[in-house]
């Protein structure tokens, strides 16, 4: 986590001593927060702390974009060769996914028409490629709960632990408020990326009212608008899992209680 919010300020240049010191600071309390999180007994803040891969996939889709996003900016300040490389990525990535109502083409909408062409290119790269890595995130994630049977690997799941904000004895059957919570968290992590911009620029603040110039705004705001769509879908899932585990569970002891029962 400390790398995480510490790898903008680290490489692109511009950012000030007094800057720095607030994203160490920032970065220092993340860090803490997470290690006081997984090593306390009773739950937290933070959801799926003993169901691994779930957090740790979305950590690294967070990095894996804040960290190509930074090296893109770069090469408007202090070009390279690697700069060049992901900027020449991030082009190409960019204009695939500009097409009509696609999120990309919508975020770039948003923007001041004062605009300059570079920086509407810059924009779009930017959305492109933090748009693709989060697709890319929620197969793998997909495929990691498909392989390793998630969460029946980790041993008896605790729903109290993993699930602070969901309360079991609320009312009503537990796999039916599951499933209408991840159905829930599906079409809202769909919809998002759609919703911001159109929310944004029907709202009358267009992001050309916000400093995108400022390079550490542009990676952090690009980078949420594409991570927390994708943090919700995979909530979702894994919702849906459980929800599908809990009523195994529920059918295998109801085989064992009544004998020649088939499930429906």
């Amino acid at each position: 986590m400390m790398v995480l919010v510490a790898t903008p300020s680290v490489l692109l240049p511009g950012v000030t001593a007094d800057g720095k010191q607030m994203v160490a600071l920032v970065a220092l309390f993340a860090g803490v927060l997470t290690f006081v999180e997984y090593n306390a007994t009773y739950p937290g803040l933070i959801e799926f702390r003993d169901a691994p891969p779930y957090n740790r996939t979305r950590v690294l889709m967070l990095l894996s974009i804040v960290f190509f996003l930074s090296i893109m900016a770069r090469n408007e300040v202090a070009p390279s060769t690697l700069a060049r490389l992901f900027e020449a990525i991030g082009v190409v990535i960019g204009r695939a996914l500009d097409f009509p109502y696609s999120p990309v083409r919508l975020l770039t909408l948003t923007l001041a028409s004062h605009d300059s062409p570079v920086h509407l290119a810059m924009v779009r790269s930017a959305a492109g490629v933090a748009y693709l890595f989060s697709i890319f995130a929620l197969a793998i994630f997909a495929l990691l709960l498909r392989i390793n049977d998630w969460p029946s690997q980790n041993g008896a799941f605790n729903v109290w632990i993993n699930l602070p904000t969901f309360d079991p004895t609320a009312g009503g059957d537990v796999v039916t408020r599951l499933e209408r919570d991840a159905r829930f968290n599906l079409a809202l992590g769909f919809l998002l990326p759609f919703l911001i911009p159109a929310i944004v620029k029907f709202g009358g603040m267009g992001l050309g009212a916000i400093d995108l110039h400022h390079t550490p705004t542009l990676v952090w705001l690009i980078a949420s608008w594409a991570f927390l769509p994708a943090s919700l879908f995979m909530r979702g899932i894994a919702m849906t899992r459980i929800a599908s585990m809990i009523r195994h569970k529920r059918e295998r002891g109801v085989e064992k209680a009544v004998p020649g029962y088939i499930p429906a």
